[in-house]
């Protein structure tokens, strides 16, 4: 096993007594009980403490950590060795490692309960095995932290590992102490100017983690590593290979000894791609393109002149078998997004589809596309959960998907087979349904919806064998003005083995334009979700019944997800300009 990350803390010390220099000197910041305040994080049982030895606790005391604020104490040799004993017996029992000689920082193996990547898990189900937050004592749960991000829309997913979380803004990343919400670090580069779209607006749904690094896409569609410990850049990718509308705005994937990274533009005019880089040293080891060139296969499904910039984002985070070793990639509309004289008839391939591709030369295995020849930006940018469950009367490895177009989608993600696809709007205009060919019965190319589902993460139950996400009944009603549509949200549990509704919660006030927020659910037998319009609240995943809810009085764009550290369950979400982390209190 490697060894655990230590972070270096600020701590002020004096004295031979180190339990006394603490209560004197040090718990104003760390609190009387050690257990961390607003100003300083938490000692006791840190697992970030727990395998410095005496002599490393005292040398950091002696150095000091600037980069935190602590300065470098000259304490005679007695005083030091009394203080570092202390702190070393305030972490006692704490799974860490040691750190390596020449004091640099180092990671451990994944521990149970951390929170390592954009879903949770690779197979991008946001569901939790995670339950001491649960059913009956969810009422309980409180804000625990508020950690504020200069930019008011945020949409990210924070990920959780050995006790600092990481969260994103307008190219900016932050390592936060995950007990606290105090900062550890940050990285930040301007804004780019000129660019178009969800990336002008700064739009950044989070990063990935590996042993030592952090990746970061740019709004530029750059791709950064940068240190774990410090935010010190690493090494930087420049993603596209010209000059196009090209963007960035989404999570990384870290696969194996690989990060995986996609681009958005699409409305603008791009050719996709998804590229695949070592993680260690930023090398390309593969790029697949999503629009082909003229030759190769599929090209064509493409009419008038090449597809030079046909569209076919890759802004989502992808999904990925270990077993199978096959990556799931979704991919966006094709450009333009309306009827254009280069995409008269021809399915546009391979726009609005779920490419299962071999991780290790990105060669394509299958695809599937949910809308042939899309004409109202039915982007098929929504998550491909992978679940393995009893379908049908034998077990099955299957792929669930609700897709922009308005149907519910389960497909057998070894082969790209259909298995089910049904509507799951009440009313559903461009197409009649889903034929035996897999392809729709296109009865109104133009014909809503256009946005039934998105980006916003969804889950899997295996206990209720439900599956939870937010949906847009939008064939109704008429927008009154940017930034309302037309149409009410709510919140819907599936059967998947019939798509059919088994219940569902209307989201109070009218639909806004990009307010989708995500669910997240548990072993607790809850279901968090983000309201659009200001709220986050659980509900039992049986019935839908709410069961706690806090006012955020901001529009919600983000998806929530949960940890554990000390032996305690949290949960946070981005709410607005703050990333909000709550738990149940803690005992009398």
């Amino acid at each position: 096993m490697k060894p655990a990350f230590v972070l270096l803390l600020s701590l002020p010390l004096w004295g031979a007594d180190g339990k006394q220099v603490f209560a004197e000197r040090c718990s104003g910041c760390h609190g009387k009980n050690a257990r961390g305040t607003g100003k300083g994080p938490g000692l006791v049982g840190n697992p970030r403490l727990s395998a410095q030895s005496v002599e490393q606790l005292a040398g950091i005391v002696q150095r000091g950590f600037p980069a935190s604020g602590m300065p470098a104490f000259d304490l005679a040799a007695g005083d030091l060795e009394a203080v570092a004993r202390y702190l070393r017996s305030l972490s006692t029992g704490a799974q860490a490692g040691a750190m390596p000689a020449g004091g640099r920082v180092s990671w451990g193996d994944p521990r149970p309960g951390d929170w390592l990547t954009y879903n949770g898990k690779l197979t991008a189900n946001r569901y939790s095995e995670l339950k001491q937050i649960d059913t009956a004592n969810v009422r309980r749960l409180q804000l625990r932290w508020v950690f504020p991000i200069p930019y008011f829309g945020l949409e990210v997913t924070p990920l959780e590992a050995d006790g600092v979380m990481y969260a994103t803004g307008p190219n900016q990343v932050f390592a936060i102490d995950a007990r606290t919400g105090n900062e550890i670090w940050k990285y930040a580069q301007p804004q780019t100017k000129g660019l178009d779209g969800d990336a002008a607006m700064g739009t950044n749904r989070g990063v990935a983690i590996r042993d030592d690094k952090v990746f970061f896409v740019t709004d530029n569609a750059h791709l950064l590593a940068l240190d774990r410990a410090t935010g010190g850049l690493v090494w930087e990718k420049t993603m596209p290979e010209e000059t196009q509308h090209y963007g960035g705005t989404m999570a990384p994937l870290v696969v194996k000894d690989t990060v995986i990274a996609g681009v958005a533009g699409a409305d603008e005019g791009i050719r996709g791609f998804i590229a695949c880089y070592k993680a260690a040293t930023g090398d390309l080891l593969w790029r697949h393109w999503t629009v082909p060139r003229r030759g190769e296969p599929g090209a064509e499904t493409w009419q008038g002149t090449e597809p030079l910039t046909g569209g076919g984002s890759t802004w989502l985070t992808g999904s990925y078998d270990a077993e199978a070793d096959t990556l799931y990639w979704p991919t966006g509309n094709p450009f333009p997004d309306d009827e254009g004289p280069d995409r008269n008839g021809g399915d546009n391939l391979y726009s609005d589809c779920i490419l299962a591709l071999d991780p290790n030369t990105g060669k394509l295995k299958w695809h599937y596309q949910f809308t042939p020849h899309d004409v109202l930006d039915r982007d098929a940018t929504e998550p491909p959960v992978l679940v393995d469950a009893q379908y049908r009367g034998k077990p099955r490895k299957l792929l669930l998907h609700a897709d922009r177009n308005g149907f519910f989608y389960v497909l057998d993600r070894t082969n790209g087979e259909l298995l089910l696809a049904k509507p799951f709007l009440r009313r559903v205009d461009w197409a009649t349904g889903i034929g035996a060919d897999g392809r729709p019965i296109v009865k109104d190319p133009a014909g809503c919806p256009s946005d039934a589902a998105n980006w916003s993460s969804t889950a899997y139950s295996p206990v209720t064998r439900l599956y939870y996400f937010l949906a847009l009944e939008e064939c109704t009603g008429s927008p009154v003005g940017y930034p309302d549509q037309t149409g009410q949200r709510y919140l819907r549990a599936l059967d998947i083995e019939t798509g059919k509704v088994v219940w569902e919660v209307l989201q109070p006030g009218p639909a806004k334009a990009k307010t989708w927020s995500g669910v997240l659910a548990t072993a607790g037998g809850l279901v968090f979700y983000g309201q659009p319009n200001g709220g986050f609240a659980a509900v039992n995943e049986r019935s839908g019944k709410t069961l706690w809810r806090f006012s955020t009085n901001v529009r919600m764009k983000a998806s929530p997800m949960t940890f554990t550290l000390g032996g305690k369950q949290f949960v946070a979400v981005a709410a607005g300009p703050n990333i909000l982390c709550f738990s149940l209190p803690e005992p009398p």
